[in-house]
């Protein structure tokens, strides 16, 4: 059975599916641990060029933002009554399937739990997708639950 389960949020429906499922999941394994984390990148706020890091002051704002993002996430974990932990990630322009994969790797994950917008053709192009660059690197095993908007 699974002892540490990490999901990573934002504000969507997906993660907060995610983060359902990841809940329901560790009751089941007889409580494990849950880890949440919100990645921040402080790169789209940097406007020196290349290498350059925003200041003290917009990194400090970008970190709120990023509590701010996993508050939702922190109510949920509350009310379920199992021991979780919460952290907002700093990203330097770094894919963040790459620091996921490593965050995980570091804390002993045994599986992660992720949403998925399940964009295709286009927008997947446009978007990108965070939950497949987990899935094709990760060793650890990967839960993806695809959420529409539109559900």
């Amino acid at each position: 059975m699974y002892h540490k389960i990490m999901v990573p949020v934002d504000e969507s429906a997906a993660a907060k599916r995610a983060l359902q499922e990841a809940i329901m999941l560790a009751r089941l394994c007889q409580n494990a641990v849950l880890r949440v984390v919100n990645v921040v990148d402080l790169a789209q706020f940097s406007w020196g060029g290349v290498g350059a890091l925003p200041s003290e002051e917009v990194r400090k704002a970008v970190n709120a933002a990023g509590k701010k993002g996993l508050e939702q996430a922190e109510k949920m974990l509350q009310e379920s009554g199992l021991q979780y932990e919460v952290e907002v990630i700093e990203s330097a322009g770094d894919k963040v399937a790459d620091m996921l994969i490593q965050e995980a790797t570091e804390h002993n994950v045994d599986l992660l739990v992720m949403g998925t917008h399940g964009f295709s053709g286009f927008m997947h192009i446009l978007m990108g997708s965070v939950a497949e660059g987990v899935l094709r690197q990760s060793d650890i095993p990967v839960m993806l639950l695809r959420v529409r908007e539109d559900d």
